[in-house]
């Protein structure tokens, strides 16, 4: 099985026709359900956030059998994480996606189990700490994506979970948890 660092690619990498989209309806739904599997499952498995499509990534090219998606397949296959949810264009040329291998909602049930497992309930965080300090290594919220866990600490504080502090920059915005 190949492997992209300590990432086991699926057999279909490695099946040239997958790296072209498929003109038969049945088959190219198939396509893009592997694709948006596998993007899916490297991305949480990288800590990927968000994909370029004019930058090189990983995933769109097989030097082992000297094949790569083109444009047209990148964004197809990126579109549909976007329709189902598991994704959105950062931008209205479609050239950055960001990837939501959790959906906001789960991301916000993944902090407030993280509060609870650590005993923070009514303690006062700064987002930074959230992202990368010592309570968070080796969980899910270490070094994720601000964006996503704004939108998800948003979410949360609109159903009353905590309250977010501006700072006076963005490194120390705060959030007080009363879960």
């Amino acid at each position: 099985m190949q492997k992209l660092g300590d990432f086991k690619l699926p057999a279909f990498f490695n099946y040239p026709p997958y790296f072209t989209l498929q003109p038969v309806r049945d088959t190219r739904e198939k396509q893009v359900q592997l694709w948006r599997e596998l993007i899916l499952d490297y991305c949480r498995t990288q800590k990927v956030f968000v994909i370029a499509l004019e930058e090189e990534f990983p995933l769109f090219s097989n030097p082992v059998i000297e094949r790569s998606l083109n444009n047209e397949a990148r964004e197809t296959f990126l579109s549909a994480l976007v329709s189902e949810g598991r994704a959105e264009w950062l931008d209205k040329g479609h050239r950055k996606c960001l990837i939501l291998w959790h959906r906001i909602q789960d991301w916000a049930d993944l902090i407030l189990s993280f509060v609870k497992d650590n005993g923070l309930e009514d303690n006062v965080m700064t987002v930074e700490e959230i992202r990368s300090g010592i309570e968070s290594r080796g969980t899910e919220l270490h070094g994720m994506d601000r964006t996503i866990l704004m939108r998800a600490l948003k979410l949360l504080e609109h159903k009353g979970k905590l309250a977010i502090f501006k700072g006076t920059s963005a490194d120390d915005e705060g959030v007080k948890f009363s879960v």
